[in-house]
């Protein structure tokens, strides 16, 4: 990295072997402690080609989407200041509130409130048309319906002649002279930057989200380059039909920026069932090779990359190299631990909630970690430093106090108890929780499932980290990943959340990788029980185990 935060020149050991201090905003002076990301970083180019494309046009010219293809690297001067504050309780994690939000929210309090929902009555919407002429037209009837509905077709109709003219409604679209979408109208705002013209921001989401839009409507509203804005596509899979592109999310609720790899226009997966193998080995590998390279850069090594995606082999000789430097540098890396997560899945009810991603388009999200940013209390430094939060962090504690308590390995135990559990209950059946295995990693249903239909996924050796995975360990976690996704679709899994637990690089612990998959069931979306992580379940995971392989099966 050509910026580093400061305060995290510290010894590998210090992180490694010596507890680690309380994580709480709480502190016995009476100021609550927190630190401030500051993000000044450098973007390694990593993408071949310039897909330049139309978007529409702009002040009666075409608009182009040329601020998604930069030519070289990119410098990210100032990103939006980011405040990170620990819970009063380590185990429920920490927030972080973007300034960029935030400042504006400062400047009239009371705006921060939700709508009060309109008046909606669709006798009264669609009265004056019925009352206008004997045969209503179906284009006059839809603009007489109360946005509730309009947003309820949006989201469940199948009919593509709804959707067309539900996405007329929504926006305006510049045709070609068959009448084709060719892209949106766009308008300049008083800053000088282009927005489109949306008429109905809901409704435009929702029924650009929906599967059954015809193709030119979702490639002029959210699916060409340059739709969804101007982020920067840095990277790039593409292989046969399995094209991917890497955006650059710059002033990120991530301090320090993350990335989402996303299926291209030209590659649409809205159905997980539509994914394939080589699908995730080329979203997975943007993943890889964005953390090695950014990781190599800043421990001042030289990655060899220029405008083009690495090779597997590149890959793998660049983790080495790093993993080489690492173990024979004094000094921790400023950046140590990993950050990925998948949304899977987009609704938006009646009601102005949306649910879930932010679109359907199949994206998977990534960042890279700072090992600690100093601490602030009462707006001064106070000469500590505070280890940035991941969820990693959690298990690593339980790691260390199972060793404390038993002197075994937790998750040595864990794979033991899984290949050895009995059912909790007196019935005859199934036995075994898990679904998937090879050579390398088991997925499996967790004993204690803290969302409806839970999996889990672990290495079956200690590999605690993505840079501590070899190629085979790679192979198998991918093919792992795409398992459980293909699992959980074949039982109509529609939203579903993933994580990745990592450990530091720093750690010399037997901590391993674990994947977290979250389903969201229509008539579980979560209460005061899980606000209390108490988790409700309505069947045994051994028979839950059973049903996830009967779809591998035929």
């Amino acid at each position: 990295m050509s910026h580093e935060p400061s305060a995290t020149n510290h010894e590998p050991s210090a992180m490694s072997h010596q507890p680690r201090a309380i994580h709480t905003c709480v502190t016995p002076e009476g100021d609550f402690l927190y630190c401030i990301h500051q993000p000044s970083y450098a973007v390694k180019n990593l993408r071949e080609n310039d897909l330049i494309a139309s978007l529409g046009r702009c002040d009666g010219r075409e608009h182009r989407n040329l601020e998604n293809f930069p030519s070289a690297d990119i410098e990210v001067e100032k990103a939006d200041r980011i405040y990170e504050i620990p819970n009063v309780f380590p185990f429920k994690g920490a927030t972080f509130i973007n300034s960029g939000w935030a400042d504006a929210r400062a400047r009239d309090p009371l705006s921060i409130r939700l709508p009060t929902p309109r008046a909606v009555s669709f006798s009264e919407s669609v009265r004056p048309v019925l009352a206008a002429k004997d045969g209503v037209a179906i284009d006059e009837l839809f603009k007489a319906l109360p946005e509730p509905v309009l947003l309820a077709l949006a989201t469940t109709s199948t009919d593509p002649g709804d959707l067309v003219r539900l996405a007329a409604l929504s926006c305006d679209f510049v045709v070609d002279g068959e009448g084709v979408p060719a892209g949106l109208l766009y308008r300049r705002n008083e800053r000088g930057g282009t927005r489109a013209v949306i008429k109905n921001h809901p409704l435009f989401e929702a029924v650009a989200n929906n599967p059954y839009l015809p193709d030119p409507f979702k490639q002029a509203m959210v699916l060409r380059p340059g739709a969804q804005g101007n982020s920067e596509i840095v990277g790039e899979w593409n292989a046969a039909d399995h094209h991917i592109f890497e955006y650059l999310r710059r002033n990120s609720y991530i301090p320090w920026g993350h990335y989402a790899a996303n299926m291209a226009n030209d590659a649409q997966r809205y159905d997980i069932r539509q994914l394939s193998a080589a699908d995730m080995t080329g979203l997975r590998h943007l993943y890889y090779q964005r953390t090695y390279v950014r990781l190599a850069a800043d421990l001042g090594m030289d990655a060899g990359a220029g405008r083009r995606t690495l090779a597997a082999d590149e890959l793998e000789e660049l983790r080495l190299a790093i993993c080489r430097q690492l173990a024979g540098n004094e000094a921790a890396p400023a950046f140590d631990c990993t950050l990925w997560g998948w949304n899977y899945g987009f609704d938006y009810a009646p009601s102005h909630y949306r649910l879930n991603a932010s679109h359907q388009q199949v994206h998977q999200q990534f960042a890279l970690l700072p090992a600690a940013v100093p601490a602030m209390q009462a707006g001064r430094k106070n000469g500590a430093a505070l280890p940035s939060y991941g969820c990693g962090d959690l298990v690593a504690d339980c790691v260390r106090a199972y060793r404390e308590a038993h002197g075994r390995s937790l998750f040595d135990d864990l794979v033991t108890n899984i290949r050895r559990n009995r059912r909790l209950d007196d019935h005859e059946g199934e036995t075994s929780l898990i679904i998937h295995e090879d050579e390398e990693v088991m997925l499996f249903v967790p004993k204690a499932q803290t969302s409806q239909w839970e999996l889990q996924l672990m290495p079956l050796r200690a590999v605690g980290n993505i840079l501590e995975a070899d190629p085979a360990m790679r192979r198998s976690l991918d093919n792992g990943i795409s398992t459980a996704m293909q699992v959980l679709g074949r039982l109509g899994v529609r939203m579903t959340n993933t994580i990745e637990y990592a450990k530091r690089f720093t750690d010399r612990s037997d901590q391993r990788l674990l994947y977290s998959f979250l389903p969201k069931l229509p008539e579980s979306p979560g209460a005061f029980s899980e606000a209390q992580l108490r988790w409700i379940m309505g069947h045994y995971p051994e028979d839950f185990a059973a049903a996830c392989r009967s779809t591998l099966r035929g």
